[in-house]
């Protein structure tokens, strides 16, 4: 059971992803102690006393941030993609520093049921040798600034490691269905939409995520803090949900 505390939290990242977490954060009753579009130094960290920090930022500061919470024992929730290369190096510093991290490319609890879909909808591909060549095609918003999306590189590795393809790749490859090309979009006005295609000579399967509002996102990052505070590791939001 998650423990119902009104926290006081940091936010590193205040766009309008930040400026929703803060909305949704206040809605069920926790502080917005410190918020900032830089990475913090650990004078600013420790005189906030912080008990959790949400780190939606860009790709280039988001390890620097994260490495900066875990040096001073405070838990982070981390939602900014594009720098998953250096993902082994945090954890790394997590277990360093016995913190409290949790990682996850999307927070809508929508996507998270999406990737259960898309991992079971694989194993079938594979378990019954099906023809089928696949494809992830991702839109956002102009201000997104990595591409392709975590969230759809995510559906990409979940498919490899169901065994029904190999590679995935943002150049598309002719009749190869063991690589998963994965095409991106920006539009104006578009909060989040990830479709996975499984085409064949006869027919076309689609999984989709259609997000409506940037409430959900901020909703589900809220509710992993709220179930991260207290706890020592690295987690994901399927520990979260109990997926």
């Amino acid at each position: 059971m998650v423990e119902k505390k009104n926290l006081n939290i940091g936010l590193i990242g205040y766009g309008n992803m930040g400026k929703s977490i803060e909305k949704q954060a206040i809605l069920r009753g926790h502080k917005i102690g410190f918020i900032t579009n830089k990475t913090p130094s650990s004078k600013e960290l420790k005189n906030s006393n912080l008990e959790l920090v949400l780190e939606f930022s860009s790709p280039k500061s988001a390890v620097s941030n994260i490495i900066v919470c875990l040096e001073n024992k405070i838990p982070i929730v981390c939602g900014t993609t594009g720098w998953e290369n250096q993902y082994d190096f945090i954890k790394q510093k997590c277990k360093k520093y016995n913190g409290s991290f949790l990682y996850s490319p999307n927070f809508s609890i929508g996507v998270n049921i999406l990737f259960i879909l898309n991992k079971i909808l694989a194993k079938i591909m594979f378990k019954s040798n099906l023809d089928y060549k696949v494809s992830i095609n991702e839109i956002h918003h102009k201000n997104k600034l990595d591409y392709p999306s975590g969230t759809a590189i995510a559906l990409a590795k979940d498919i490899i490691l169901e065994k029904y393809c190999k590679n995935w790749g943002i150049i598309p490859l002719k009749n190869n269905k063991k690589n998963i090309y994965i095409s991106s979009k920006r539009i104006d006005n578009i909060i989040g939409i990830h479709t996975v295609f499984y085409e064949s000579l006869i027919d076309v399967i689609q999984i989709k995520h259609f997000a409506k509002k940037r409430k959900g996102f901020a909703l589900g990052a809220i509710i992993a803090a709220e179930w991260l505070y207290k706890k020592t590791g690295i987690f994901s939001m399927k520990d979260v949900l109990n997926l």
